[in-house]
């Protein structure tokens, strides 16, 4: 099994929201952790072989550039107790789509574990370097979290997050 280690200056992380105004974005790298596989010859994962992946964003790197909203998302996830959002693979099996998987894992954010499933596709760059990208839509309430109001702003509860993870044999 090839363990990949996440490379967190190349890896990135998009998170939008919208509020009663206008869109909000974030954009972060900072992603750490590693996934575990055999891979085939022709580039897919030996799913035979259970793979493993986890990872970390510390909450710190999540910005908007906008300070006011940054401020406040940290307040609400309570950076201070809970600074890291981590993710865990749990199962990986082929989808329809070359490079195609589906993905269930748990993601921690303010102590609150969720189990989730989506699609991701992999894709190999060189024999050392991968490729992982996904996107979900996650419910904040679903962790705790009450959607901020600032004076006249109302954020929505529905976030899309989008990952491009790169990682290299290690």
């Amino acid at each position: 099994m090839t363990r990949y280690a996440l490379d967190p200056d190349r890896s990135r992380v998009w998170i939008e929201a919208r509020s009663s105004l206008h869109p909000i974005h974030a954009e972060t790298g900072g992603l750490t952790g590693y996934f575990e596989a055999e891979m085939l010859d022709d580039g897919r994962v030996d799913l035979s072989v259970v793979p493993r992946a986890e990872l970390q964003l510390p909450v710190e790197k999540l910005t908007s550039g906008n300070p006011l909203y940054d401020r406040e998302m940290k307040r609400r996830i309570d950076a201070r107790r809970y600074p890291t959002i981590s993710g865990q693979l749990t199962l990986m099996q082929e989808a329809v789509g070359e490079g195609r998987y589906v993905v269930t894992g748990e993601i921690t954010l303010r102590g609150v574990t969720k189990s989730y499933q989506d699609e991701m596709s992999l894709t190999e760059l060189d024999d050392a370097t991968i490729r992982l990208e996904g996107e979900r839509t996650f419910d904040i309430r679903d962790f705790g979290m009450d959607p901020p109001r600032i004076l006249a702003l109302r954020v929505y509860p529905d976030v899309v997050v989008r990952v491009e993870i790169i990682a290299s044999a290690s």
